[in-house]
């Protein structure tokens, strides 16, 4: 098992990757992470262990998680990859709203960048497709961001395949993040594209979490994960911890492949 993946053909990314969003406060991941310093801890912690790839997004907090990153780990350390998004915008933890004007989304970079403490970032995503804005649009300005410096490579979020088609005959797209774990598989057909294109594929939800929910139905069962990483080599997969103790687990479970059997008996159609 291939254990990095070389993102955009340029970055070589560890394919356990750490998602962030979690550092916030709860619920809905709306406001500060409430143990600023713990926090930190846990990014640097993240690092000692060998992830180079962090998510977040504007959205996480609003902002607040973007400037955690920031405060824990400017200047980047050589290889390590942040990546973030906009295009979703968050006035409480249970109203949430895409917004992909290109003038908004030009907004929110700038934004990214002074709190991500960057001259360029490496990944940026858009979160959300806008039902009131045309794709075209939105994609156009981040590929106008790309452009001027600002954004190193584009990616997108909450997408079909039709609108990653749509999208790379306006930029060249480096990842998709959509979600899929054991028990939600109807993306298989994007994550077989992508891999046929060299596209990253970055499974959000990968412990089947639901919003507001106290529980992942994956949680604790680290084969969840490791299946992940064998369902497809250019999967990275994110999840995301509040606990060191966990975060270790993790990366644990990503060094410790299934046999061949364990993954057939995993693949096989989930129940329902």
């Amino acid at each position: 098992m291939e254990t990095t993946f070389l993102l955009g053909g340029d970055l070589p990314v560890h394919r356990l990757g750490y998602g962030a969003m979690r550092l916030c406060a709860q619920p809905g991941n709306f406001g500060r992470y409430p143990d600023w310093e713990a926090g930190k801890r846990l990014l640097r912690r993240a690092l000692e262990l060998g992830i180079n790839f962090i998510d977040t997004a504007h959205a996480y907090g609003p902002s607040c998680n973007e400037e955690l990153i920031g405060d824990a780990l400017a200047p980047f350390p050589p290889g390590v990859v942040v990546a973030t998004k906009s295009g979703v915008e968050k006035t409480a933890p249970d109203k949430v709203f895409a917004d992909g004007r290109p003038e908004q989304l030009r907004r929110r970079c700038e934004e990214s960048l002074r709190l991500l403490k960057v001259e360029r970032i490496d990944l940026y995503q858009l979160h959300r497709p806008d039902p009131n804005v045309p794709l075209a649009e939105s994609v156009g300005a981040l590929a106008e961001l790309r452009q001027a410096g600002k954004v190193r490579h584009v990616g997108l979020s909450n997408v079909t395949l039709a609108q990653i088609e749509e999208a790379r005959g306006i930029v060249p797209i480096v990842s998709v993040q959509n979600r899929y774990n054991l028990l939600e598989r109807a993306d298989d057909p994007v994550i077989d594209y992508c891999a046929e294109n060299q596209i990253a594929y970055l499974p959000w939800g990968p412990l089947a979490a639901q919003p507001f929910a106290p529980e992942a139905p994956l949680a604790g069962k680290a084969n969840a994960l490791a299946w992940l990483l064998q369902r497809s080599p250019n999967i990275i997969a994110i999840p995301g911890t509040t606990s060191i103790t966990h975060l270790e687990e993790n990366v644990a479970a990503a060094q410790t492949p299934l046999s061949d059997e364990e993954f057939a008996a995993l693949s096989a159609p989930p129940p329902g």
